[in-house]
């Protein structure tokens, strides 16, 4: 597939029509240019993949000084580095990951750790109900329950089809959470906080996303994937 630009943010203005078509046609009209932000672009497609930034680039993290913060209600702030993140137990899956945009990449080979494991050291408190996931890519950001964080498929992921991530896909580390849309996948994650309400909404919440993004039952179209 070619490099092209593209983006996500005009799909905001057209799901609850269920235009889903018009991005799988954009190839042929050029449509998504005309009316995408400047802010928002999707950057070098291969594979069946489209990589959305909201600022003008990739974060590029160096993996010598890469530190992830674990904060907020929780009995030790903890504080890992990437050689931190691998001495932690491995978890491996082959998942599918669908975009709200209405494309998916199938069989992903994610390796990574399970937030159970990535949370036990900082010990979350009894109040704590929502994991927020703050990225490196200023000012996103986006959360998830605390249970849905604590799910057997979801985890923060360092490695994706036998290799490290690469910048594009979130390196140093992103949130992989298959059954929900892309957008909950937070990439180049910094941050994670604990936190003891549900009031917190995420970077595209805002902008009009459903706050659960479960694949086929949400953002008003059940079949855009």
């Amino acid at each position: 597939m070619d490099d092209r630009a593209i983006g996500r943010a005009a799909f905001l203005g057209v799901v609850g029509a269920g235009m889903a078509g018009l991005f799988f046609a954009r190839d042929a009209t050029g449509l998504l240019g005309r009316i995408l932000p400047d802010q928002v672009a999707a950057i070098v497609p291969t594979r069946g993949w489209r990589i959305y930034t909201i600022g003008p680039s990739i974060p590029r993290i160096d993996p010598a000084s890469y530190r992830l913060t674990i904060a907020g209600a929780v009995e030790h702030e903890t504080t890992f580095t990437l050689a931190d993140l691998h001495r932690l137990p491995t978890a491996q899956q082959v998942s599918d990951f669908h975009c709200v945009t209405g494309w998916s990449v199938d069989d992903v080979h994610w390796r990574g750790v399970r937030f159970a494991d990535l949370l036990a050291q900082a010990r979350p408190l009894e109040s704590a109900v929502t994991v927020r996931f703050v990225s490196d890519e200023v000012p996103y950001d986006d959360t998830l329950t605390l249970a849905q964080a604590l799910s057997p498929d979801a985890m923060l992921a360092y490695g994706m089809d036998g290799k490290a991530l690469t910048a594009a896909h979130g390196f140093p580390a992103r949130v992989v959470m298959p059954r929900m849309y892309g957008y909950k996948n937070v990439k180049w994650v910094t941050r994670i906080e604990l936190e003891t309400n549900y009031d917190r909404i995420g970077y595209w919440e805002q902008r009009g996303y459903d706050k659960d993004a479960w694949v086929g039952r949400s953002n008003g179209a059940a079949t855009v994937y």
